[in-house]
């Protein structure tokens, strides 16, 4: 048996515009999935993803539906297990196998859906072992390669290339288009509030579609966002960066993206109370709609604030995570 972990990562920056072109500065998180994968004798397929709690179910699947145990609509099953069916296909891609069958074990501490990354962790990490359990070590870049090409598959083609590479090689990292490169960023006070929802990242996705090309300012709008990346990047990877300055940034990358229709009233009341509290910056992080905020705080301010906040179902400090997947 082998077992990998991959962290969460939280968005500094640049959310929905990456998948129009413009960079996003994702930083990978402290928050990990861990995967663990043993080879069977019979060919078949079992997943256990107990932490894979999609609108109060919890999914054990196998190769076939008879072994569920739970009653589940069959849609919801497949958007349970698509993921991890797809990493392991890419795992046997990369070994030249294809008859081999696998006990996969999945835990997690991210949040499904929350905007924190928890697919493409699991994603990278169910790549990274599934491959070690043939013998076959990959480079962190072929598996965050592969890991987007089951998250664009999943996602018809919709997601971005920023979470799974985040994810397989931690720390901040730069993302546009195919270029994706690490960033020299020093630790940064992260602190998280999560409302205990998730948004549904495609239907989110699409309503950005529609308003960019239905108006030119929309347009103009994901572009904008595109501008406080670059500005944000620069004060970021600077010898001793302003925290004033990534948290104004991130406060103007948070209107922006309430403007294009993806925040809620529990993220901008999450946002709010970090602010009032002495945070540097907060925005939303990842699809929007529910799920997470992250803001900038060097005091307990922010976490103490957000933990009374009625919107707030939980706050916690995350340190940034320098290793990505690691494959003990």
């Amino acid at each position: 048996m082998v077992t990998a972990s991959a962290p969460g990562k939280v968005y500094l920056f640049g959310e929905h515009a990456v998948v129009y072109g413009e960079p996003a500065v994702p930083c990978a998180v402290e928050r990990r999935a861990t995967v663990a994968v043993e080879e069977r004798a019979d060919g078949r397929l079992r997943v256990d993803a107990r932490d894979l709690e999609i609108e109060g179910f919890t999914v054990e699947y196998g190769a076939a539906t008879d072994e569920l145990g739970v009653e589940v609509p069959t849609e919801l099953l497949e958007a349970a297990t698509e993921y991890v069916d797809g990493a392991v296909e890419q795992a046997r891609d990369a070994c030249d196998v294809s008859d081999v069958g696998f006990d996969v074990t999945v835990e997690s501490e991210i949040p499904l859906g929350a905007g924190l990354g928890s697919s493409a962790a699991v994603v990278v990490a169910t790549i990274a072992a599934t491959a070690a359990e043939l013998g076959v070590e990959l480079d962190p870049r072929e598996v965050a390669t592969r890991a987007y090409q089951v998250e664009s598959d999943v996602q018809d083609g919709q997601a971005s290339r920023a979470d799974t590479f985040c994810s397989a090689m931690g720390g901040a990292v730069r993302v546009e288009g195919e270029d994706c490169r690490t960033l020299d960023a020093p630790d940064l006070p992260f602190v998280i509030g999560f409302d205990g929802g998730s948004g549904n990242t495609g239907e989110l996705v699409a309503g950005v579609r529609d308003l960019r090309e239905r108006y030119d300012f929309a347009a103009d709008t994901v572009t904008a966002i595109g501008d406080i990346v670059r500005r944000g990047e620069a004060v970021l990877t600077e010898d001793d960066p302003s925290l004033d300055e990534l948290g104004r940034l991130m406060d103007f990358d948070h209107g922006l993206l309430e403007a294009l229709g993806v925040s809620s009233r529990s993220l901008d009341e999450m946002v709010w109370t970090a602010r009032e509290a002495g945070a540097y910056g907060a925005k939303l992080t990842g699809a929007g709609g529910g799920g997470c905020i992250v803001a900038l705080d060097d005091s307990p301010a922010t976490e103490t604030a957000l933990s009374y906040s009625q919107s707030c179902e939980v706050a916690f400090r995350a340190e940034l995570a320098r290793d990505g997947v690691i494959v003990p």
